[in-house]
């Protein structure tokens, strides 16, 4: 079982205690979210390497982004067929700009989406920061901390698609291993910073939504 990891601060911040490794307590978080009332911040699922995103970005021609394999689709897919069967309600969906967090984010929730420019890969198309991310970029971790901040629409969890250096910007280099996918779970919290309640990979929400259920 993880630990609760209280952020502290807001802009320079620090992480009170690593999170417990190991599978998450999904016995636990998915009571927890039926309820409502978390966000989760969601890696964009696997994409096609073969493509590169051409910077500064065309939001609205594809040839020149890197687009969701088809093995990342059916993840997409396969997560909201869980979510749906687990009973989590989702609500607001935000996502980046670039094609495979919108895709992401249609696909795991079936409903429209809204783009936010702070969601939007900070790296800037670079190799380097993606391979390992700094979490330097102050301005996009503030952003993104008041918009998980923000509470959710009643009885739902808003769901955050973004890239794995928006991640590290938000909640620390700790988080810039996050993989294709991963969800992280977070409290919001209006006076201060949310809460890491826990981390997800996708296949462990479609594993525990096949288990039979008595």
């Amino acid at each position: 079982m993880r630990r609760l990891v209280s952020l502290v601060g807001f802009g320079v911040f620090l992480f009170l205690a690593p999170l417990d490794a190991g599978a998450a307590d999904l016995g636990k978080l998915i009571p927890q979210l039926r309820q409502g009332g978390y966000v989760l911040v969601i890696r964009h699922v696997a994409t096609d390497d073969s493509q590169k995103d051409v910077y500064p970005f065309v939001f609205d021609d594809m040839t020149k982004q890197r687009q969701l394999s088809e093995p990342g689709r059916q993840m997409a897919r396969d997560v909201g067929a869980a979510l749906k069967t687990l009973g989590i309600p989702l609500g607001q969906i935000y996502t980046s700009q670039l094609h495979r967090a919108v895709e992401t984010g249609s696909l795991i929730s079936g409903a429209p989406t809204i783009a936010k420019g702070e969601l939007t890969d900070s790296s800037a198309g670079s190799a380097s920061a993606m391979g390992k991310p700094t979490g330097a970029n102050a301005k996009v971790g503030e952003a993104i901390r008041s918009l998980v901040n923000a509470a959710p629409k009643s009885a739902t969890n808003t769901v955050l698609i973004t890239h794995k250096t928006n991640i590290a910007d938000a909640l620390g280099k700790e988080f810039g291993n996050v993989i294709d996918g991963e969800a992280i779970v977070l409290k919001p919290n209006p006076s201060g910073a949310p809460t890491v309640v826990d981390r997800v990979q996708a296949k462990e929400w479609i594993e525990y939504a096949a288990r039979p259920r008595s």
